[in-house]
């Protein structure tokens, strides 16, 4: 009998738990008092460190174990990435709303400086794993962070342009000034181009593991299903689907800083939290 951690099956649950749980964490974490936003951040910090030093003993060897812990370990660093930006931590210089009369250039400089420090902690990130990279087999971490980043680019620059739903109401109230940003209206066709290469890609990765052409099929499995995921968040941008129950567990309590409910999304928030980041 295979070992069922190198099945398919295995692979699909491990993403989607660990997309689930990681979400959730964040979610919850968001949602306590802003006084435990320091404690968080210092866990979080930790855990970074953890995912820096399990991507750099993944890329060592392939196969399904490096595999996983070169998955985890991204899931663990992208996790202080979205906390540090939805407690307002590391955001950009510009923490105010968009002016009302910006158009254009302006509007679009505005945006940038709204989340350039984050931004350029996830460039320093990327830099760090590329290097790290060098000269080893297993990009399963590598990959993982750069479709992580690009879906999250991708959904930035669709809620900037425009979309039917820019999830606004789900921002945690120290963020709530990030909605003044986005632009509520029809999808553009740069959301159809997107969408249309994300869904390319999908199929083209279950394409290679279902031929056996990739060696490591495991990390091909992780990256289609986090794909997925992402693919999945693009689409709620477009029409009005809720996922929120699937994180009640963590939102037993209302905001103690604010108002307004905060739902991080993984792309994407771990995916992916793609739909509640800033243009």
């Amino acid at each position: 009998m295979a070992d069922w951690s190198t099945s398919v099956a295995a692979a699909i649950a491990f993403a989607l738990f660990s997309w689930w749980l990681g979400t959730g964490a964040i979610l919850w974490l968001v949602r306590r008092r802003a006084s435990s936003f320091p404690w968080s951040l210092s866990l979080a910090f930790l855990m970074l460190l953890l995912g820096l030093l399990g991507s750099g003993l993944s890329m060592r060897s392939t196969g399904s174990g490096p595999a996983y812990l070169g998955f985890a370990s991204v899931i663990l660093m992208w996790s202080w990435h979205e906390l540090a930006f939805l407690t307002g931590w590391l955001t950009g210089p510009r923490q105010q709303s968009l002016d009302p009369s910006a158009q254009g250039w302006l509007r679009l400089r505005q945006s940038v400086q709204a989340v350039a420090y984050h931004e350029l902690a996830l460039l320093i990130n990327f830099c760090l794993l590329w290097w790290m990279q060098a000269g080893h087999p297993n990009h399963v971490a590598l990959c993982t962070f750069a479709l992580l980043w690009c879906m999250r680019l991708s959904a930035k620059l669709n809620l900037y342009l425009g979309v039917p739903q820019t999830g606004a109401q789900y921002l945690p109230a120290q963020l709530s000034y990030m909605a003044s940003y986005f632009r509520c209206g029809r999808v553009t066709p740069f959301f159809f181009t997107t969408l249309g290469l994300s869904v390319l890609i999908f199929f083209w990765l279950i394409w290679e593991v279902s031929a056996g052409l990739v060696s490591a099929s495991t990390g091909a499995v992780l990256l289609a299903t986090l794909l997925g995921l992402a693919i999945v968040e693009h689409l709620l941008m477009a029409f009005p689907l809720s996922i929120e129950r699937l994180w009640g567990w963590a939102m037993t309590r209302p905001q103690t800083h604010g108002s307004r409910e905060s739902l991080p999304l993984p792309a994407v928030a771990l995916g992916a939290t793609a739909k509640a980041d800033p243009p």
